[in-house]
């Protein structure tokens, strides 16, 4: 059975809400959106309140009239399931559904998702609307995707209510099966926390002091698998109306979002699909769209949709900043590059009103006559210049270790530093490969690493014993393993593997730490490479290692602070600190050029190099973004496809500016 995306080359569009506007300019959307090149929208994501005025009646005439304009007009619509915002009298009917936080305050209805995710009232309501939705639109031709909910768990990932509570139980009962296995796993020995009764048992509500480590991370497991669970249960209904059109919903890897263990997630979709926004607070946010584009590539086991993002300032930051010249399509074609196979904003036309009437669209409040608009009728314009990439897969001799329980482990209190962030930890490894030009995949930690030379993990705090096996294993069989510090530590249960540090990974890196010494905020630690180490450092003593770098000063000075250990036919690394930016790149030089990883293609600084691979071609991906023109070379035989040029030997790529080139298969 086939679910693939039935729109022709690289789908193009945004969300549409139609509903927002008087009848007579949905005539002009339709012609604009041609004149933009649009393929496809997404509606019906906020409309359940049109849908179903007052329980059981339903009102589908507008939304028949919305799907049978665009399908007069060529546009494909990913039909929405409106659930992400259940109307006033559903929670009029059903108060208990509202979600209650942590200090047990019940929040009123007024935004959007303001449902407790256990709730059976608003499960039963969801999928109601999810059924009339899908039998009544099963057939229309119009309809190409379901898109399924909005951004789950955006707003309300945890609920700490009665219901919830009940929900956890039993889900911790599917677990452990028996409060022994759960008193164990949890360590309640430890202040007084033996459960007799599964009753007794709460959500990790606000308490006097430090929570159990394993109830806080078992509940974020639990309210992942909550969401994921309403996922299911949607998607289910409509795969019954519809068996062969494909379903989604749009993840939000990054941008601080971490509620969810996309890992989990992903194999349940049809097609993955992501939002990503810009900080304005990164100055170098293309790194960002990369990494987060690399990871959505890996959820996905190849192309990917980019389902939002925007084409300008957003409005939930503290200060929502206009995009720069160029930066709107350097930013989609970045996406693209790293294998979106479609690029939507949020959304179509601005609004004048509610809560993101101040979020940029790609038909901006000032019209036609704006900057935004000419890039987005550009955009178009590219977007089917590229067409012949829709389905290329990405290459990558690199891969990073991403989970999902690791990050969350990290962040628990009462860490031996408050200063670790997985994803900025992530990211200080992941840079210096972007920079080389070097292509990267992210991987569980049981994953299949048979197709990598070089493996990292620059922060796995807790590692289950398949996982730690699986990445050790890797470089016993001749690979080559980078570990950063504070991995390795505590097991699926967070419970410290006892004998030394760094836990798991102890034997197969060669080193034996026995008392660990993070370093203050702006404190560091001078290094004998001539480069310094920050948040960390750890008496660490050679077992079979060989130091690479040490000490130079502090109350570890001549410790060993890099170490390098043949394991098998492999070689694993050990970072015991954080080094700087420059000497972590010359590191990571040293380690992925002795691995045989070669990079995709040289290119000036600051100029973004991917590359994804088709049946018959090559396509490189040239973003440039420096104010120099860059000079890339490139096979005598390609063609620049944005301009439909040939590019003999080189192609320039002016500054701010892409390039596109399609080579002949290389090795």
């Amino acid at each position: 059975m086939s679910r693939a995306l039935n729109v022709p080359g690289i789908a193009y569009g945004g969300d549409y809400n139609p509903e927002q506007w008087p009848e007579e300019v949905w005539a002009e959307d339709m012609r604009l959106m041609a004149e933009a090149g649009v393929t496809m929208v997404s509606v019906n994501i906020f409309s359940w309140a049109l849908l179903e005025p007052s329980e059981g009646t339903y009102d589908f005439s507008r939304l028949d009239r919305i799907l049978d304009l665009l399908h007069a007009h060529g546009i494909a619509a990913d039909l929405a399931t409106p659930t992400a915002a259940p109307p006033a009298w559903f929670f009029v009917a059903h108060p208990d559904a509202l979600p209650v936080d942590k200090d047990g305050r019940r929040l009123s209805y007024g935004s959007r998702q303001t449902f407790c995710p256990s709730s059976p009232a608003y499960r039963e309501a969801a999928l109601r609307i999810t059924g009339e939705l899908a039998r009544r639109y099963a057939d229309h031709p119009a309809v190409v995707m379901w898109h399924v909910h909005n951004e789950y768990g955006c707003h309300n990932a945890e609920c700490y209510c009665d219901t919830s509570a009940a929900a956890f139980r039993d889900w911790l009962q599917d677990r452990y099966a028996s409060l022994d296995a759960l008193n164990h796993a949890w360590g309640t020995t430890f202040w007084s926390q033996w459960y007799y009764d599964w009753d007794q048992i709460l959500p990790p509500r606000a308490t006097g002091a430090v929570p159990n480590p394993t109830h806080r991370l078992d509940w974020r497991r639990f309210c992942s698998d909550a969401l994921l669970s309403l996922y299911e249960a949607e998607r289910d209904v409509l795969r019954e109306a519809a068996p062969d059109t494909p379903a989604t919903t749009n993840f939000m890897v990054n941008f601080s979002f971490d509620a969810l263990d996309y890992w989990r997630w992903a194999p349940e979709l049809d097609i993955v699909s992501n939002d990503h926004y810009l900080q304005s607070t990164d100055t170098a946010s293309e790194i960002d769209i990369a990494l987060s584009g690399d990871l959505v590539r890996s959820l996905a086991g190849g192309p990917w949709l980019l389902m939002e993002h925007s084409t300008g300032a957003v409005n939930w930051q503290p200060v929502n900043r206009a995009k720069t010249a160029g930066q709107l399509r350097r930013n989609a074609l970045s996406h693209v590059a790293r294998g979106a196979d479609g690029i939507a904003y949020f959304q179509w036309r601005a609004a004048k009103a509610g809560a993101e009437q101040w979020h940029s669209a790609m038909l901006p409040h000032a019209g036609t006559d704006s900057q935004i608009w000419r890039d987005v009728v550009r955009l178009g314009a590219d977007l089917r210049a590229l067409a012949e990439v829709r389905g290329a897969v990405g290459t990558a001799e690199v891969a990073i270790v991403w989970d999902w329980n690791a990050r969350w482990a990290l962040e628990l209190p009462s860490q031996p530093s408050a200063e670790l962030r997985f994803l900025d930890l992530v990211r200080s490894w992941y840079e210096p490969l972007w920079r080389a030009g070097v292509a990267v995949d992210f991987v569980r930690p049981d994953a299949d690493l048979s197709s990598y030379r070089l493996v990292l993990a620059p922060s796995l705090y807790l590692i289950d014993d398949e996982g730690a096996a699986n990445l050790t294993g890797f470089a016993e069989r001749g690979g080559t393993l980078g570990v950063g510090f504070h991995s390795g530590m505590v097991d699926a249960n967070c419970h410290v593997r006892l004998g030394g540090y760094p836990g798991a990974f102890r034997e197969a890196l060669g080193v034996h730490t026995d008392e660990l010494f993070p370093l203050l905020p702006d404190e560091r630690v001078r290094l004998s490479d001539g480069g310094t180490g920050t948040l960390w450092s750890e008496r660490v003593r050679l077992e079979g290692a060989q130091a690479v770098t040490s000490y130079q000063d502090g109350p570890l000075a001549g410790v060993p602070a890099i170490t390098r250990n043949a394991h098998g036919s492999g070689t694993a690394w050990y970072l015991a600190t954080h080094p700087d930016p420059a000497t972590l790149a010359a590191l990571l030089d040293r380690i992925r050029t002795e691995a045989g990883v070669q990079t995709v293609r040289e290119a000036p600084e600051g100029v973004e190099v991917a590359r994804r691979r088709g049946p018959d071609a090559d396509y490189l991906f040239l973003i440039n973004h420096t104010d120099r023109d860059a000079h890339i070379p490139v096979s005598p035989e390609a063609t620049e496809l944005l301009s439909g040029k040939p590019a003999t030997g080189s192609v320039t790529v002016p500054a701010g500016e892409v390039a596109v080139v399609r080579e002949p298969l290389r090795g």
